[in-house]
């Protein structure tokens, strides 16, 4: 991949710094370290010059200046992507929306709210359970990832197993174009038929299109009552078959988590230890949570997935029916992806299937780690059949690990999309995914997203080497 850097004279610094106020413009070195990272590997690019607008103007002039200055723009939210969609590998502007941190207004009339793309996710979701409210993605890095940066990786979460992800939730969006235009991609209805859909080109364009600055976001009822089990078996495999036996049998959980034994270990190691039991012959753990406002028809549903699980060599279930044992639960879940990169020098693939075909997935991703001499270790959410597949470098060598290993990748991707699957669920593509664009696209649907990019942006100074 060739990437070509721009280099800002001093002179063009100081015109984009006049745009914001001196303490939201930066070009010292070690605070263009701090933003020039994400949570993507150990990747650390070093954009020329920070700016943190607070006004929808500024970002304006800022994007007019470098549109007729030709200087790339790598925009950022809270920087917890994890496939280098917020890195300025080419230099140029970093341009953090973290200022944009207000919620605009609540429209429980209407059932919608109104955000700027710097909100941050489980405090929108905090303010609005209030008032009995619930906006359901919800990303791992909910407690400090950007609705913003939600909306540019169409972000999901555990619970998007049945309430959807983020583009299920947009109404509409205030974008600033690559030329400092700025327009609303839709409507405020929860129904819109009017042209074509430009909110769903937005979502999960990481940035590449236009910036994200506020977002008109539909809400639902706050679910009132929640059910937890978690579910040991003797079986990786057997765990991801009874995922799609749950379904056929009629029951929709709010979340359906996969956790192979080597991600379990990690994340109690990683928490100091955990006061659930863990039965030593486990090999992999299902967490299924049902939700609702009614307790009776949950307590059915849980009887009847017990049923559905004793078919496949679940060991004992544990039913967390109080909050502290549920929270315990899902702290290991939600920490398991930090605990792998505590640990260890690993890469991060996020590859999704149709559910009934995880287990040729989890068997085949093994195998190619065999083949390759790389371990992996494996959790997500199994219930929209997403597996995040963490690649352990461990004795790998130097030259291995840059050279052999992306020919494992590849074929991990193949294999997904042999099986009806792609090369991304969630994370989207950024830069370290884009040499796979080719297995998920022919080369003409490439060709078609390359024009759409030329017509939002035809000097390409968005987010530039992402995507395509």
């Amino acid at each position: 991949m060739s990437i070509k850097r721009r280099i800002l004279s001093e002179a063009e610094k100081e015109a984009l710094a006049q745009f914001v106020a001196p303490e939201n413009a930066a070009s010292a070195q070690e605070v263009l370290a701090q933003y020039g990272q994400d949570h993507t590997e150990d990747l650390c690019f070093l954009a020329e010059i920070l700016l943190k607008p607070a006004r929808l103007e500024e970002v304006q002039a800022i994007v007019r200046y470098c549109w007729e200055n030709e200087i790339p723009i790598t925009p950022r939210g809270a920087g917890t992507g994890l496939a280098g969609g917020a890195l300025p590998v080419a230099g140029g502007l970093l341009l953090s929306m973290e200022n944009f941190n207000q919620i605009v207004e609540i429209d429980e009339e209407n059932l919608q709210v109104t955000v700027e793309a710097g909100v941050i996710t489980e405090e929108l979701q905090n303010t609005l359970a209030e008032k009995g409210l619930y906006y359901p993605p919800d990303p791992a890095s909910r407690g400090w990832s950007f609705i913003g940066g939600n909306i540019a990786t169409n972000a999901g979460g555990p619970r998007a197993l049945k309430y959807g992800v983020v583009k299920d939730y947009v109404l509409n969006l205030q974008v600033v174009l690559a030329d400092g235009s700025v327009i609303w991609t839709g409507a405020n209805t929860l129904k819109n038929s009017t042209g074509f859909n430009l909110t769903q080109l937005i979502v999960g364009s990481e940035g590449c299109l236009g910036i994200v600055v506020r977002a008109v976001l539909r809400l639902i009822p706050l679910p009132t009552k929640r059910l937890l089990m978690l579910a040991p078996f003797r079986s990786a495999e057997g765990a991801c078959a009874a995922v799609s036996a749950i379904f056929r049998a009629g029951i929709t959980p709010s979340a359906l988590e996969f956790m192979e034994r080597a991600a379990i270990d990690r994340a109690i190691e990683y928490m100091g230890g955990s006061p659930l039991p863990v039965p030593e012959e486990t090999a992999a753990q299902l967490i299924i949570e049902v939700d609702g406002h009614y307790l009776d028809p949950l307590y059915a549903d849980c009887e009847k997935i017990q049923e559905v699980l004793d078919q496949f060599d679940c060991i004992e279930l544990l039913f967390a029916d109080n909050e502290e044992q549920q929270r315990q639960i899902w702290q290991s879940r939600r920490n398991v992806g930090q605990a792998v990169k505590s640990h260890s020098i690993y890469k991060e693939e996020d590859t999704v299937v149709p559910r009934a075909k995880l287990p040729q997935l989890l068997r085949g991703v093994k195998e190619i780690g065999a083949k390759y001499g790389f371990s992996s270790i494996c959790y997500g959410h199994a219930g929209d059949g997403n597996l995040h597949v963490n690649i352990i470098k461990g004795q790998l060598s130097e030259d291995a690990w840059q050279n052999e290993l992306p020919k494992g990748i590849r074929e991990i991707f193949e294999l997904t999309t042999s099986l009806g699957g792609t090369i991304s669920g969630e994370h989207g593509i950024g830069l370290v995914q884009r040499p796979y664009m080719d297995i998920a696209f022919a080369p003409s649907a490439l060709q078609l997203l390359k024009n759409i990019k030329a017509s939002f942006d035809p000097k390409g100074i968005l987010n530039p080497y992402k995507v395509l």
